[in-house]
């Protein structure tokens, strides 16, 4: 395991992050991050890890930069698992143009936070790149969020960050299932999608599953 004893991990993202750790399911949310926190706890009771959610349902790579003071470097991580992208491509694709995020603005501003933090605190990464539930690669959604998946994953190589490849793990399950399977809207996902999340995420982390 690489999480060491007593540890602080902090997840920061969009609503599939935040599910519902704001209200409903304070404080981890009832999604992928409550998943790998509690296979990661029953297996490893004895690390006495500390997890914190700051996920933020509609955040873009923008939005994350407004909060990061306090929701990312005052939290002062060992570790922070960042998992944004897909409003800053979904904006442009659902009529909100004036919120997309461009790509050049989406990599300059999460490699400056990136930069900052690991500056700040000395903090291990964990980059997920964006995704969609969509198994046609040439549907203009699905092709535009792979290429802010690829900045993701050469922010990954550049940090020396442990990736997790969300798209490539719902393009493993889309071979035998239905978009709908997974997420009535190829964004958000139930549970059963959540978990395909966190099998990701566990797997980047070493875990034989």
């Amino acid at each position: 395991m690489i999480f060491q004893r007593g540890q602080r991990i902090v997840f920061i993202g969009d609503s599939i992050t935040d599910c519902g750790r704001r209200d409903i399911a304070a404080p981890y949310g009832d999604g992928y991050m409550n998943l790998v926190r509690s296979f990661v706890t029953a297996r490893y009771p004895e690390l006495g890890l500390t997890w914190v959610n700051r996920g933020i349902g509609g955040d873009t790579v923008r939005n994350l930069a407004a909060r990061w003071e306090q929701d990312v470097i005052a939290e002062q991580p060992d570790w922070l698992s960042v998992k944004i992208g897909i409003n800053d491509v979904w904006r442009a694709f659902d009529g909100r143009i004036d919120e997309a995020v461009p790509i050049d603005e989406y990599e300059t501003t999460l490699r400056d936070l990136l930069r900052r933090t690991v500056d700040a605190t000395g903090c291990r990464l964990i980059l997920a790149e964006p995704y969609v539930i969509e198994p046609d690669r040439a549907e203009p959604q699905r092709a535009e969020t792979v290429r802010y998946g690829q900045v993701v994953r050469r922010l990954a190589e550049e940090f020396e960050a442990i990736n997790v490849r969300t798209q490539d793990a719902f393009d493993e399950v889309l071979k035998t299932t239905e978009v709908k399977d997974w997420a009535p809207d190829r964004i958000h996902p139930e549970l059963p999608g959540h978990a395909v999340i966190a099998q990701a995420f566990l797997r980047a982390l070493g875990w034989e599953l």
